[in-house]
C-alpha cells in the first residue's frame, strides 16, 4: 500500500474511477467560467474548430484532478502540487464521453532537506473509446515516511 513518497516507484502506475460527463455539467461550468458560444451553444458550436458542443478545457482540467483524488496516487495524503507541465488538450470532450485517468510515475525527487519529496506522475484522460482527451504532469509534493526514533 502506497502511504508515502518512500513508497512509490517509478514506472508505477494508476487508474481512476469513471465518470461520465452530460450537457447539463457542460453548461454549467461553461456558464459560470468559461461562456464561450462553444460551450454554451449546439448551433454556434458547429461552425467552430471543435465542430460540436464540448466542454471547455478547464472544465476536462477539473474532472481531470477530481479522477485523480479517486486514485489515491499517494495513500491518504493529499495532492498538493507545486505547478503543472505538459497540459494539452487532445480531443474534445463530448456531452456523454465517459472519463478515466491512467497516471504513471515518471520521476521521484527527495528532498535534501524537507521531509518529503517531488512525485511527477504522467496523468492521461481517456474516453470510452479509449482515445486521450488530456494530458498533465503536475510537480506534485509528497510527504516522506517519517523518522523512526
Amino acid at each position: 500500500m502506497i502511504e508515502w513518497f518512500d513508497d512509490l516507484k517509478v514506472g508505477m502506475k494508476f487508474r481512476s474511477d469513471k465518470v461520465t460527463v452530460s450537457k447539463e455539467d457542460i453548461l454549467r461550468f461553461a456558464r459560470e467560467f468559461d461562456p464561450q458560444p462553444f460551450h454554451l451553444d449546439d448551433e454556434a458550436a458547429k461552425d467552430t474548430i471543435l465542430g460540436g458542443l464540448a466542454a471547455s478545457g478547464w472544465h476536462t482540467a477539473a474532472i481531470a484532478m477530481r479522477l485523480a483524488l479517486s486514485a489515491k496516487p499517494f495513500g491518504p495524503h493529499p495532492l498538493f502540487g507545486a505547478g503543472v507541465d505538459e497540459l494539452r488538450w487532445m480531443k474534445p470532450v463530448r456531452p456523454g464521453d465517459t472519463l478515466h485517468l491512467e497516471g504513471e510515475v515518471v520521476e521521484l525527487i527527495p528532498s535534501k532537506n524537507k521531509p518529503q519529496g517531488i512525485a511527477r506522475v504522467k496523468w492521461t484522460a481517456f474516453n470510452q473509446d479509449g482515445e486521450a482527451v488530456y494530458t498533465f504532469n503536475p510537480i506534485a509534493i509528497v510527504p516522506r515516511r517519517p523518522a523512526i526514533g
